[in-house]
């Protein structure tokens, strides 16, 4: 049985960790490097830090808040934000990224996941989708969710990974931040698409919510979510336990 993994997500702007609703009405939690630390030392299986306005604003990643991140943690690192070629992924990856997330750039340029892919492997290429459903069709959206691209998401999905992509993130818009669960129709859409990790994120409000994901689909390989974790609402340790318990098989060593 393949072990489902728990992954805290750090938005970051200008230096620290915010959080919104639905991808808007960001407010301030945390320096990045104290909650890498946190979290890795209570048993997060992986960390994902995103540099969420890096896209937008046409720059590069922060890499001198990244290094501190990764010089703090013992689980892999997954980095994305503003990467858009070849140099972005090895300046990343030398800052000690495990595994580096390409959204907007792929969008921009497909060809960039099978040059990354080719020279770091798929396992290395994590193609994240920020998605939501528009008259009836999930779409893919650009510039941390600021514009519709028009693209079918599971369309996309499919190219990015006969691209080279080793694994996907689904970030559901319209269920970020809300807390009322996780886009079951969505994962399931794009769980039946590909053969690859598929990561859910968006929507986890509670310890059931991790377990109706993993219930429900359980091809999918893990849940990722951030305010709930951030603010304390849910403890990893805690949500482990309880996975365990539910017949859902989680590590539960390191914490």
């Amino acid at each position: 049985m393949i072990t489902k993994r728990i992954i805290p997500c750090l938005d970051v702007k200008d230096g620290r960790v915010v959080k919104g609703v639905k991808f808007k009405g960001l407010s301030d939690v945390s320096s990045p490097v104290e909650l890498g630390q946190y979290y890795s030392s209570m048993g997060a299986d992986e960390l994902v830090f995103y540099d969420i306005t890096a896209s937008a604003e046409g720059r590069k990643l922060f890499t001198d808040i990244l290094r501190q991140v990764a010089s703090k943690i013992f689980i892999p690192l997954t980095v994305g934000g503003g990467i858009s070629s070849i140099d972005d992924f090895d300046r990343v990856l030398k800052c000690g990224a495990d595994k580096v997330s390409v959204n907007s750039g792929a969008i921009r340029d497909p060809e960039l996941i099978r040059e990354a892919a080719e020279k770091y492997g798929d396992q290395c290429v994590v193609l994240s989708v920020d998605v939501s459903l528009v008259d009836g069709q999930y779409r893919v959206f650009g510039r941390g969710g600021r514009d519709d691209t028009g693209l079918d998401a599971i369309d996309w999905i499919r190219k990015g990974v006969s691209l080279g992509a080793g694994e996907v993130v689904v970030n559901s818009i319209d269920t970020d931040g809300v807390k009322q669960g996780f886009d079951l129709p969505l994962l399931k859409k794009v769980c039946d698409a590909v053969n690859v990790p598929v990561i859910a994120s968006g929507g986890a409000g509670s310890i059931d919510d991790f377990k109706e994901l993993f219930r429900e689909i359980p091809t999918v390989d893990a849940g990722l979510a951030a305010s709930i974790f951030h603010f304390g609402e849910v403890e990893i340790p805690e949500l482990k336990r309880q996975l365990s318990e539910s017949g859902i098989n989680v590590r539960m060593t390191g914490f």
